[in-house]
């Protein structure tokens, strides 16, 4: 076992461990880089927009920007690419064996979604998820939340002699919001030729395959879909199961989120603070959203660190269904609390540059990439 040991610090130069470097772990080392001793703890090298991958997916390319690595960010900071397994009061424990003390603790290690290493690796597979499309003339889609319906609608609108079809178990698309936009949704779609059935699931386990590669699906109203690929796109499990033997054992709830206070701190611990998907904030689960978690929880701990008192710490407010979600490079459907679009004028808001260029200014990096 290897205990990495700082400096006694200093009152303004706590040790703060973040463990976790997704769209809300990032932005928090980040912001706290210069006020702190800081630790980003994560399995990869980099940190990906998640918004903006569906579209890495047909234009590979994009990806340059939206995957960025934890070193471009975080200049004053050190990164330890390892998956955290353990915590007690006052130390991390790493998969390599290697414990890390803390003052103040950040979990931000949102769903359990595998990815590659490198950034290098990570734009490896986007150019392979291309290749799939390319060399297919028939696409299943697996799932009707936005991470499906904005994949369909990337390749509907790269590639429209595709035939899509997308499965959704829910009796409308996009059910986190109302009606109306999974209506407009589900027109844009059948609009754009894709195929789609609701209230019906795809059983993984029995699909069949012909001479010619190409394969059936069965539904659960034992329809047979013929496609040459699938992409999976239903939702993934909150990645806490590692917590459920640690102290925080009993700060989980039922489905495995951690309780957090009004101040994004885990309930009934003063240095420990949540901050994204993992947390039981109840609003949808967004980017956006958990960025705005790391920025409440970083006032805080700026606060706590030069010995502010609690009273004065920034409440966090849970946000209303507000969402736009993409429909190719030029449409959109956005849902606001007094009305509900879709077309170009959402489509100017999100679905060109997908926010990335944005975001990149948020990290404090340039909006585009300057290759020499």
């Amino acid at each position: 076992m290897d205990r990495m040991q700082s400096p006694e610090p200093s009152r303004r130069n706590r040790r703060v461990v973040v463990v976790g470097g997704g769209v809300a772990g990032s932005l928090i080392a980040k912001n706290l880089q210069f006020v702190a001793d800081v630790t980003l703890i994560d399995p990869k090298e980099y940190f990906e927009i998640p918004w903006a991958s569906l579209r890495s997916m047909v234009e590979p390319s994009f990806g340059d920007r939206s995957v960025i690595n934890h070193g471009d960010y975080l200049t004053n900071g050190r990164v330890i690419t390892s998956r955290a397994i353990k915590i007690t009061d006052t130390e991390v424990l790493t998969s390599e064996g290697r414990f890390i003390a803390y003052d103040y603790l950040i979990i931000a290690t949102g769903h359990d979604d595998p990815a590659p290493l490198t950034k290098t690796d990570k734009l490896g597979e986007y150019e392979a998820e291309l290749q799939k499309i390319k060399s297919a003339q028939s696409i299943l889609i697996i799932g009707g939340g936005p991470v499906g319906v904005e994949l369909a609608g990337e390749i509907a609108a790269d590639f429209p002699e595709k035939k899509i079809t997308l499965v959704h178990r829910g009796s409308r698309l996009l059910e986190f919001i109302g009606p109306k936009a999974s209506d407009k949704t589900l027109n844009w779609l059948r609009s754009k030729g894709v195929e789609v059935k609701l209230d019906q699931s795809v059983d993984l386990k029995s699909i069949t395959s012909s001479s010619d590669g190409t394969r059936t699906y069965t539904t659960s109203e034992r329809e047979s879909i013929s496609a040459d690929c699938h992409f999976l796109c239903t939702g993934k499990p909150v990645a806490s199961e590692w917590l459920k033997h640690t102290i925080l054992k009993d700060n989980l709830d039922q489905e495995g989120m951690l309780i957090v206070d009004q101040h994004m701190r885990v309930k009934g611990r003063d240095n420990m603070f949540a901050i994204g998907d993992i947390t039981n904030v109840r609003e949808i689960k967004q980017g956006y959203l958990a960025q705005k978690h790391a920025l409440v929880a970083a006032k805080n701990l700026k606060l706590l660190m030069e010995g502010g008192t609690e009273s004065k710490m920034a409440v966090y407010e849970p946000r209303s269904a507000k969402t736009i979600v993409s429909l190719g490079r030029r449409d959109a459907v956005a849902q606001f609390s007094y009305t509900t679009i879709i077309g170009l004028v959402p489509g100017l808001i999100k679905s060109r540059d997908l926010f990335v260029g944005k975001t990149r200014k948020l990290m404090g990096l340039k909006p585009d990439i300057e290759y020499s």
